[in-house]
């Protein structure tokens, strides 16, 4: 993780605002309101860069930050995938920038772990892959918590220890073959193996996407968010 010290644990505090592309597709999509944008924004203690892309920054359970991701999207809120707007780590651009010696790498929590210090255990918490899955739904369905991995390679196990003793939903995205529900439902086994898991509920893998989604929809391989906007707007 970043110490308090440490020159991105710094910036994040000057770079919270809803200044970004992101934040302005959410309201003139009709996807939030205003209200709801800068409530969500203020939560999840979303971030800008100079170029307007998005900071979701990852803090943990004791306000520690452990990073944070830059991300460009369109005015219609999908991302931006030139290839000059490539998802960026705030620690990588720092690292390069300063050009520190065998600075160690950043580890990285759930984006959004911040919020379940303030909840208590009886609390259900949802998990989804994308941040921008996270922030929307939270203002959709609050009475969930809603916290997201940033990638499904970033399912990892370890990533829920301090999550042991929650009600824990996790709703991955959906594909054309199941790929996606298949690793999230291994990941989800996995935790449920570890010692430190002994006594907790068991992980719930939602099928939602699976037995709702349009084979089109799955070969976009669209997340519940994607689903949610599509099914609002027919």
């Amino acid at each position: 993780m970043i110490m308090p010290d440490h020159p991105t644990a710094l910036l994040w505090r000057q770079a919270l605002s809803t200044d970004s592309v992101f934040c302005d597709a959410l309201v003139s999509n009709e996807i939030l309101t205003r209200a709801q944008m800068e409530h969500a924004a203020e939560r999840y203690r979303l971030g800008a860069s100079r170029s307007r892309g998005v900071i979701f920054w990852q803090i943990d359970k004791e306000n520690r930050i452990h990073d944070g991701k830059i991300m460009y999207y369109l005015s219609d809120c999908h991302r931006n995938k030139d290839k000059r707007f490539h998802p960026t780590w705030v620690s990588a651009i720092l690292q390069k920038r300063y050009q520190w010696p065998d600075t160690p790498r950043a580890s990285h929590c759930l984006f959004g772990l911040h919020l379940t210090s303030s909840v208590s255990p009886q609390t259900s918490i949802a998990i989804v892959e994308a941040e921008k899955t996270a922030v929307i739904l939270s203002e959709i369905y609050p009475q969930y918590l809603w916290l997201a991995t940033g990638g499904l390679g970033e399912v990892q196990p370890e990533k829920f220890r301090p999550l042991r003793g929650y009600h824990i939903m996790l709703i991955p995205d959906t594909d054309s073959d199941g790929t996606a529900f298949k690793r999230w439902s291994l990941a989800a086994q996995e935790v449920q193996h570890q010692p430190w898991w002994d006594g907790c509920p068991p992980l719930e893998v939602s099928s939602i996407l699976e037995h709702h989604a349009t084979p089109d929809q799955k070969h976009r391989k669209i997340d519940l968010a994607d689903y949610y906007i599509e099914s609002i707007r027919k």
